[in-house]
């Protein structure tokens, strides 16, 4: 397993003196806003959610205005209020809140004029809200460098040779399907596509996938060429875990440098308990399937 370099190793970008928090679900928010304070942020503030954020984020900040999902005019208000000039993204919000919540006037405007409605152009817009008052977002990954791991095996437990296949596959699929903005999830086995992430999360489609193809299946998580880390960075935490020990999958393979592991330590462990092929993959990973035979490709392979 590659060592991490320590995120201050090269000097590494200032550090804010106040910096904004705007929570979503899970054990990011909280995760970041500890690692911002052992950095040297000395000032935290959080927009949190109500029905999302975690209330332990409390105990972290200088100051939590709890507002609800959609409401764009009070997270502006709020960010205005708290005097922070640097703000980063961490934690999801349900996807199906899109549909569900009740948007205040400035948010129904902002959707009215994207086209396309995903995560990069929504919460690109929001970026730019932010910008018009004098906020900037920083990158999702900020703070949490040290939890992006470098290529290598993660576990104990190297792929077997389809395995590796598979996760060749799953990352030439990602990198296929990303660019369309469908999910950064996608599941293999034995060479066939179980489940492409789509609106509905990665959970769910690995659900869908266990549902499909049983178990022995291969997970690759990757961000799409050019993505913009200031959001929706691929996450995988231990609720992700638990879903591949209910669909006994196989392997996770995660894009190197590009994917946050939330509690790293307790991945690696859990994934070793479980016997699971844990590793951070580059693009190219393995071999390229070999090519048909001519006869087989003549005929068109078996009937």
């Amino acid at each position: 397993m590659n060592a991490l370099p320590h995120p201050g190793a090269d000097a590494g970008p200032a550090v804010p003196e106040t910096l904004a928090v705007i929570a979503g679900r899970g054990a990011y928010p909280l995760l970041l806003a500890e690692s911002a304070r052992a950095q040297g942020v000395r000032r935290l503030l959080v927009a949190a959610f109500r029905g999302e954020t975690d209330p332990a984020i409390r105990r972290l900040a200088d100051r939590v205005d709890w507002l609800r999902v959609g409401q764009l005019g009070a997270l502006l208000e709020t960010l205005r209020a708290g005097g922070a000039r640097d703000a980063v993204m961490a934690g999801q919000i349900a996807p199906t809140h899109l549909f569900r919540v009740r948007l205040d006037a400035p948010m129904w405007r902002l959707l009215k004029r994207l086209p396309v409605r995903n995560a990069e152009t929504i919460f690109g817009a929001v970026a730019d809200e932010l910008a018009a008052i004098g906020v900037r977002l920083l990158p999702a990954c900020r703070f949490m460098e040290r939890a992006m791991p470098g290529e290598g095996l993660l576990g104990r437990r190297p792929p077997t040779d389809d395995e590796r296949r598979d996760i060749d596959l799953g990352l030439r699929v990602a990198t296929a399907t990303s660019d369309l903005d469908i999910g950064q999830t996608v599941v293999v086995k034995n060479g066939t596509i179980l489940a492409v992430e789509a609106f509905e999360g990665t959970n769910a489609a690995l659900l869908r996938a266990g549902r499909l193809g049983g178990p022995g299946s291969v997970v690759v998580k990757a961000a799409k060429p050019g993505h913009d880390m200031r959001f929706d960075i691929p996450v995988v935490g231990l609720k992700t875990l638990d879903v591949l020990r209910r669909i006994r999958a196989a392997a996770l393979a995660v894009e190197a440098g590009r994917c946050i592991l939330l509690e790293r330590e307790r991945l690696v462990v859990t994934a070793d308990r479980l016997g699971l092929c844990f590793a951070a993959v580059r693009r190219p990973y393995g071999p390229p399937p070999a090519a048909p035979s001519g006869d087989a490709a003549a005929k068109g392979g078996p009937s």
